[in-house]
């Protein structure tokens, strides 16, 4: 019921995900005003929203004025920011700066909790990534036609209690394992240079896990799979792909599941009680 003139702003970072939310968005009646990243966020994003307003990393001020002069009473954080731009892109306004010396380590749940809690103090509810796209969600089961081998699940079963103690450190959400030896974790680098580094290590037939942190708020951040990342494990030789059910955004679903029976890959998404 709540649309008819509300206004739902987008704080969108890279990728198709800030679009396909500010689509969703509109069907549903919201006025949508986007705050668009400079160097990060697509040009054609304009084009699916009813505002605009363009910032650079760290401009927090200039953020909150975009939202505050559209009325806006909601807001998503959708899509990627490339971290190597927290040292050479950044450019903190005042109000930046008043949330970066608060942070005691300069982690992503950090600045992103930060940055919520000053939202909504500002009188703007900071909503979940998939309140417009629920259907994102990766649903429960093999998803492939293939099932995980004994090995891949022993693999699977390591790699998710390693993923779920660095994503406790806040470090990352992704881990390629093979033969319960860990061979790669995902720090600064994000998770397609994390796969392709452990597949070189790893020969063949490693097992790629990604799950949301331990208290994650999924708000935000919500770990992130598409085809583009079976792709990338196909360069590597990896041979199996875990996420955590209901807790993972999965893009392109169709498609990966169709590319991952033809590259006889598996897609197993299960729940932390599975493996307990």
């Amino acid at each position: 019921m709540e649309p008819k003139d509300s206004v739902l702003g987008v704080i969108a970072g890279g990728g198709q995900f800030p679009l396909m939310v500010a689509r969703s968005a509109k069907r549903m009646g919201y006025r949508v005003v986007g705050v668009a990243h400079m160097n990060e966020t697509l040009p054609e994003f304009e084009n699916e929203v009813d505002e605009i307003g363009w910032v650079r990393l760290g401009q927090f001020g200039k953020v909150l004025r975009i939202l505050k002069e559209n009325k806006a009473t909601k807001v998503i954080m959708a899509g990627s920011i490339t971290k190597r731009r927290m040292f050479d892109d950044i450019r903190l306004d005042l109000k930046g700066l008043a949330i970066v010396t608060k942070l005691a380590i300069f982690h992503d749940d950090d600045i992103l909790r930060t940055v919520a809690k000053e939202l909504e103090r500002q009188g703007i509810e900071v909503v979940s990534s998939t309140y417009c796209l629920p259907e994102l969600l990766a649903p429960r089961g093999c998803l492939t036609q293939r099932k995980p081998s004994k090995e891949e699940m022993r693999d699977i079963k390591v790699g998710w209690r390693v993923a779920k103690a660095i994503g406790d450190l806040d470090l990352g959400q992704c881990v390629v394992v093979r033969r319960k030896t860990v061979v790669a974790v995902e720090t600064i680098e994000g998770t397609d240079e994390t796969i392709l580094r452990g597949g070189r290590l790893a020969k063949e037939k490693a097992v790629v896990v990604k799950v949301s942190k331990p208290g994650q708020d999924l708000r935000f951040d919500v770990p992130t799979v598409g085809l583009e990342t079976l792709r990338t494990m196909v360069k590597a030789k990896a041979t199996a792909l875990a996420v955590e059910a209901g807790k993972t955004l999965m893009f392109d679903r169709e498609q990966m599941l169709e590319y991952a029976d033809q590259k006889g890959l598996v897609i197993y998404s299960l729940t932390e009680e599975e493996l307990s």
